[in-house]
């Protein structure tokens, strides 16, 4: 699909979410690039039911199947197997990157924080399906450097039950931090902290 198209869509299908991780969704992407998810097996959304934004504030729902083979309850833990929390919180952030990304950010997209975490459950093998609820409280694009930032609070849902919430998940989308060569050393290659600006 265009870069237009993207931009007014208010859902997004399983193929479509799968290409938009591979970078193969949008076909003339803006330079600076367009913000992605991450590719299974780290891809934590299937489907993005509903998107939408209002000025600086908006909403969004997407959900995910949970599998039994799924790569996490092979290793977390033998005899007792979990989905780890960590990942909730990651999908979280992957679908406030989303939204930076359709919202019309360009770049590429960082994690920066949340302010709150409760889990109140758990995801076991023989569920069926999480939901993820955001609200979007602030997206803001700088004028002056083009870097972006989404918060947002969100909830996960295991079967219809509230089992983690979340408040002020924090994600940024920066300009020139991308690091297409990968392995091949270059100027993106080594991490670190992020310059004070």
């Amino acid at each position: 699909m265009k870069y237009q198209e993207f931009l007014q869509r208010d859902h997004f299908d399983d193929i479509e979410v799968l290409g938009l991780a591979h970078g193969t969704l949008v076909e003339d992407p803006p330079p600076e690039g367009l913000a992605r998810l991450p590719i299974p097996p780290m891809l934590m959304i299937d489907r993005i039911t509903s998107i939408s934004q209002q000025g600086r504030k908006g909403l969004v729902s997407a959900e995910r199947d949970v599998r039994m083979d799924d790569w996490f309850f092979q290793c977390h833990f033998p005899g007792d197997p979990v989905q780890p929390g960590c990942l909730g919180v990651d999908a979280i952030w992957q679908l406030l990157g989303f939204f930076c990304g359709w919202g019309g950010a360009r770049g590429t997209g960082r994690a920066l924080g949340v302010g709150e975490v409760e889990f109140a459950g758990q995801i076991r093998p023989h569920n069926k399906r999480v939901n993820y609820e955001l609200q979007i409280l602030r997206f803001s694009v700088l004028k002056e450097s083009g870097v972006a930032i989404g918060i947002a609070n969100g909830q996960v849902l295991v079967d219809g039950e509230e089992i983690y919430s979340l408040k002020h998940a924090k994600v940024g989308i920066f300009h020139d931090i991308a690091y297409p060569d990968y392995p091949n050393p270059s100027a993106n290659s080594v991490g670190g902290a992020n310059e004070k600006s």
